[in-house]
């Protein structure tokens, strides 16, 4: 009863809450409150819903005047009166439902731990390949069913279509008895169509949906822990409206994030975070991975130049300009051995052609001497 309260207050300030503001999300040709599309919240709609009825035809209240009857476990809370008989069936189906969707609600809790968050996520991702396999099941069940019940044969067990339906979906299932098996071999057109129909389904599709929820479940998991994290992140900012101020503000205390964490033995650092103690031998690092800057630590100073000397992208940097002057004074070398080769070459061809000229001019004043 505590329960129903609680849960009504709850639809009837959010259903009030969206229609004040008007926000509806369309299904089909209905509009309703926005915060609907929560499955969680339909889920506890309907399980509002189904301890209404429960309390309307509650056997309990049915038996109360009756208390006194001459029945078998006749009491003050007993539901075992004469009066009660009608409904108690309903109340059992309502009280059914309500437990699933009790323990459906309870899913939440499992946000505490991001593996089995992860987990209940990459199930919800998979039921689409569920269903695909459901369809396709119940397609071949109606389709045999139909082609078994047009034969004639004398199995009770597959007399008409849904008798059918329901021996084949057994025989998928498993639930066939063996003797149920046996008869079937009086009947070769019928044995011969329930082993093509085990081989479409319980070969073929079963595995083929194996397959998929492997294929599916390798594709999403790694991405399933990511989402996991921001479900939990969405319940805590959902479940914080519902946190006292003072109730935060002790919390808020409890954290101490005023206080400043230790980097090391006696190596004070910053506030406003949480220090987690671990032992020396579990991470050991022999590179110090904390930047150090000296200088006055007011917000208002300018942030120093850093240096660089450890940035990885500095190291490349200056090795690129290393290469790039190494590669310019080798071009710059290979230019000038060229132009000492090329004086060398010159000064080499010049006596030559001197000796030629000499040697001509001599000639010709033979030449001339002999003629005069």
């Amino acid at each position: 009863t505590c329960s129903m309260g609680q849960w009504i207050y709850f639809h009837v300030k959010h259903t009030f809450k969206d229609v004040r503001a008007g926000r509806f999300f369309r299904l089909a040709f209905l509009r309703m409150p926005l915060y609907w599309k929560n499955w969680q919240d339909t889920a506890s709609l309907l399980l509002t819903v189904l301890l209404v009825l429960m309390f309307c035809i509650e056997p309990i209240l049915f038996c109360l005047q009756h208390s006194d009857g001459d029945y078998k476990g006749r009491g003050l809370f007993s539901q075992m009166c004469p009066q009660a008989t009608s409904i108690r069936f309903s109340y059992s189906v309502f009280s059914m439902g309500a437990m699933m969707l009790y323990y459906l609600l309870l899913m939440d809790m499992c946000v505490f731990s991001t593996r089995i968050s992860a987990f209940v996520l990459v199930i919800f991702r998979v039921l689409s390949e569920v269903g695909l396999f459901i369809f396709a099941l119940s397609f071949f069940v109606v389709a045999f069913a139909c082609a078994v019940s047009s034969l004639e044969h004398k199995n009770a067990d597959f007399a008409g279509i849904p008798t059918s339906a329901l021996s084949m979906l057994k025989v998928t299932l498993g639930m066939f008895s063996g003797e149920k098996y046996l008869r079937l071999s009086e009947d070769t057109a019928l044995l011969g169509s329930i082993f093509v129909y085990i081989v479409v389904t319980v070969i073929f599709l079963i595995n083929m949906l194996i397959a998929q929820l492997n294929s599916a479940y390798q594709a999403t998991y790694q991405d399933m822990l990511g989402f996991a994290r921001l479900n939990r992140g969405k319940i805590v900012i959902e479940a914080m409206p519902s946190v006292s101020r003072s109730r935060w503000e002790a919390f808020l205390r409890s954290l101490r994030l005023d206080m400043k964490c230790e980097f090391g033995e006696g190596d004070v650092g910053l506030s406003g975070g949480l220090q987690v103690l671990e032992l020396a031998a579990l991470n050991p690092s022999t590179v110090d991975m904390i930047k150090r800057v000296g200088g006055s630590t007011s917000p208002a100073a300018p942030w120093p130049e850093e240096q660089g000397d450890d940035d990885e992208g500095d190291r490349f940097d200056r090795m690129e300009k290393t290469i790039d002057r190494a590669m310019k004074r080798f071009a710059k070398n290979a230019r000038s051995r060229g132009k000492l080769q090329g004086i060398s070459a010159s000064e080499n061809k010049q006596p030559s052609s001197g000796k030629g000229s000499s040697t001509g001019s001599a000639s010709d004043l033979g030449e001339h001497h002999s003629a005069g």
